[in-house]
């Protein structure tokens, strides 16, 4: 591992020396990769353009993000700005690094959108993003050439597992009554629970190298925290919001992003002020740390942002008379 940590460094001062002009593209292309970059798109995607994809983005985006978390914990490797003073920290981060969640989350999701869509310029747009996105992570600092390597590999394993088993699963589900539904996806969701904790567990009394700490405090205005248990409750809690709406709003007669543009566009405005109310609203009313009734509430904002997502905005959308009739 020391080795390949040495390369990757000598990889990444090399990459930084070709100039400071690369660094606002590269900070572009790796916003592309984020969770708060996907947090707006998701939405716009299900209410306004295809809700079939949408529906699939979402749930392999919060599905790559439980499991990226669940990795970093137990390979708990450095940062390249952590490990070395001479590598500048141009996206600073708190989180381990290996695997890469940009370089994941990007496989995942450009790949299951050029997946769904099956046209080729959409594959080769979403093969260039997923390249360029990996890369700025390597430019920016932020991560090794064997992170991204890594993330690829994990988000094309989702990705798969998301094309082969996706119709069964749904068809499965779709036999189920609203109430088997919901617990079934309760205990899923309580599942990646435990699932989290346990890793979290296996971390407990980890103490950061001072080296890495040192060099991460020098390098970047961020001090590292990689072992919070807050990510298990945001991905568990989403991930049983997103379900939930699903199911209950197709439970109601379903949802189609039709419409006209002014229609769409107008969807799109009113389901981002909810997003936003429940998101940072209830962000500022809940407390925040660590604890039983700090992860709870954690689970209960995200659960009913993914619910306002996939069931409560289409419902408000339907109400309104937003949604053109087919």
């Amino acid at each position: 591992m020391q080795t390949l940590i040495d390369s990757g460094i000598a990889f990444v001062i090399a990459m930084q020396s070709a100039g400071d002009w690369l660094i606002a593209p590269m900070r572009f292309f790796s916003y592309l990769g984020t969770e708060d970059f996907f947090f707006l798109v998701l939405p716009l995607i299900y209410w306004s353009i295809d809700s079939v994809i949408g529906v699939r983005v979402g749930f392999i985006l919060v599905t790559s993000n439980m499991f990226n978390y669940m990795s970093k914990l137990l390979f708990a490797g450095p940062r390249p700005y952590w490990a070395s003073s001479h590598v500048r920290a141009l996206w600073a981060e708190t989180s381990f690094g290996i695997p890469s969640g940009h370089a994941q989350n990007a496989m995942s999701v450009w790949g299951i959108i050029a997946a769904s869509r099956r046209q080729v310029w959409v594959w080769v747009v979403a093969l260039l993003l997923i390249f360029l996105i990996g890369f700025s992570r390597i430019y920016l600092g932020s991560h090794f050439p064997h992170d991204v390597f890594i993330g690829w590999l994990f988000g094309a394993v989702i990705l798969w597992a998301f094309i082969r088993f996706w119709d069964p699963v749904a068809a499965w589900l779709a036999n189920k009554t609203f109430g088997q539904q919901t617990l079934i996806v309760f205990l899923v969701s309580m599942v990646f629970v435990a699932m989290g904790w346990a890793v979290v567990s296996l971390r407990s009394g980890y103490q950061l190298p001072l080296e890495w700490m040192e060099n991460a405090l020098r390098g970047g205005s961020v001090e590292p925290a990689p072992i919070d248990p807050n990510g298990i409750f945001t991905s568990a809690g989403t991930f049983f919001g997103l379900t939930f709406g699903l199911a209950w709003i197709v439970s109601l007669g379903g949802y189609q992003a039709s419409g006209p543009v002014w229609m769409r566009a107008l969807r799109y405005v009113i389901g981002l002020i909810g997003v936003l109310i429940l998101w940072m609203g209830l962000g500022e009313i809940f407390p925040r740390g660590d604890g039983l009734l700090v992860y709870s509430l954690r689970f209960v904002r995200y659960a009913l942002v993914g619910w306002w997502v996939t069931g409560g905005a289409p419902w408000v959308f339907t109400r309104f008379k937003l949604i053109e009739k087919r």
